[in-house]
C-alpha cells in the first residue's frame, strides 16, 4: 500500500496533517452511488486517506457508506485514519443556514465531524428548487463576513476540524482576512500545468493558507473537462524521457509547487498510477519548460453553473481569471 506525504494546515487542534493527494467524488450524475462507494473502498485499499465531496455532488451518502464498509472489512481501524472534506453549497450561503447545512452533510456522511469544511463558491444562490444549470436571476452577492462567522462557529462547535474556502481569488481572500478570527486553512481552486496559479499560490503561502488543486489533469474524466493536460506536448515529452505517464508528470509538478491536490479516477490502475509520483523528481530544466507552457483556464463559472452572465457571475469569472 502506498504511503502518501502530508502537508500541515491550521485546525482547532493546532497544526493538522492533510494527505497531499485526495480522491475526488464529483460526478453531478444521478444513480452512481454504488460506483462511488466501490471506488472509495478500492481507493482506501490502495492507500488513499483523503476524500473530497460536497453537498452539490450528492456523493456524501455513498462516501459515508464506503467508510462504514471499509471499517467493517478492516481496511482501516478507525474513522480518524481518514481526512474528509465537504463543502457548503451556495444555496446555504447565509449565516443562519451554514450550521444546518453542515449538520445535514454530517448526517449524509454518517460522521460526527469532518476534517475540513469549505465555502464552495464566493456567491449565493436563491432558488427554491436547486437544479443545474442555475438561472442567472438566482445568483446573488454573498455576505462573506456573515457566512465566515458561521463557518467559524462550525469549527468552534467541533463539527469540523478546519474551515476554508474554494474558488477564492487573492482579492477575496484579502477581504476575508481583514475580519476573520480564524484564518482559512485551505483555498481549493483549479490548478494544473496549464493553469499554474503562481500569484495565488504565493499569496496563500505568505498567509498560511494551503492551496489545494482541483482538476489537476484538466478534469479529463469529468463532463466539463478536456484532454488539454494529457495531450500537452511539453508534458508528453518529459513523460516519455522519464518513463512516466503525462498524468504523473502533472501531479509531480503540483507536488513540487508545495500544494495538495484532488484527483478523480474510479479506475483502480489509474488510482495506483496517481499515487506513484513520489521517490523521484523533476529537473530544473523540466520545471523551466513547464513554467513556460501557455496558460489557459478550464473551469469557468459560466457554462457550469449559470446559463447566462449577470453582474455577479461576470465579476466572479473575471476575478477567477486573473488571480
Amino acid at each position: 500500500m502506498a504511503s502518501i506525504p502530508e502537508r500541515l494546515i491550521s485546525s482547532s487542534d493546532g497544526p493538522r496533517p492533510i494527505p497531499v493527494i485526495g480522491l475526488g467524488t464529483a460526478t453531478l450524475m444521478e444513480g452512481v452511488d454504488d460506483e462511488v462507494k466501490s471506488a472509495v473502498i478500492e481507493a482506501i485499499k490502495v492507500g488513499y486517506r483523503h476524500f473530497d465531496t460536497a453537498a452539490l455532488y450528492q456523493t456524501e451518502k455513498p462516501l459515508g457508506e464506503a467508510i462504514t464498509e471499509a471499517l467493517r472489512l478492516g481496511f482501516i481501524k478507525s474513522r480518524d485514519e481518514l481526512f474528509i472534506t465537504t463543502k457548503l453549497w451556495c444555496n446555504s450561503a447565509e449565516r443562519h443556514l451554514v450550521l444546518p447545512a453542515l449538520k445535514e452533510s454530517l448526517r449524509n456522511l454518517g460522521l460526527e465531524y469532518v476534517d475540513l469544511y469549505l465555502m464552495h463558491w464566493p456567491f449565493k444562490i436563491n432558488c427554491e428548487q436547486f437544479k443545474l444549470p442555475v438561472l442567472k436571476d438566482c445568483v446573488a452577492p454573498i455576505d462573506i463576513k456573515a457566512v465566515w462567522e458561521a463557518m467559524e462557529e462550525c469549527q468552534t462547535l467541533g463539527f469540523t476540524k478546519s474551515i476554508g474556502v474554494s474558488n477564492f481569488s487573492s482579492r477575496r481572500l484579502q477581504d476575508l482576512l481583514s475580519f476573520a478570527k480564524i484564518t482559512p486553512s485551505v483555498n481549493q481552486v483549479e490548478m494544473n500545468p496549464l493553469w499554474q496559479q503562481k500569484k495565488l499560490n504565493e499569496f496563500c503561502r505568505e498567509n498560511g493558507i494551503l492551496l489545494t488543486a482541483y482538476s489537476p489533469l484538466a478534469g479529463v474524466t469529468s463532463a466539463w473537462g478536456n484532454n488539454s493536460v494529457i495531450e500537452c506536448n511539453v508534458l508528453q515529452e518529459i513523460a516519455k524521457y522519464k518513463g512516466k505517464t503525462t498524468a504523473q508528470i502533472s501531479l509531480r509538478w503540483l507536488y513540487e509547487q508545495g500544494v495538495s491536490f484532488i484527483v478523480k479516477s474510479f479506475n483502480s490502475e489509474r488510482m495506483k498510477q496517481n499515487l506513484d509520483i513520489f521517490g523521484w523528481s523533476l529537473t530544473e530544466d523540466e520545471l523551466k519548460k513547464i513554467s513556460q507552457i501557455p496558460q489557459q483556464k478550464l473551469i469557468y463559472l459560466v457554462g457550469i453553473v449559470v446559463t447566462e452572465l449577470n453582474d455577479v457571475t461576470a465579476e466572479v469569472n473575471e476575478e477567477l481569471s486573473f488571480q
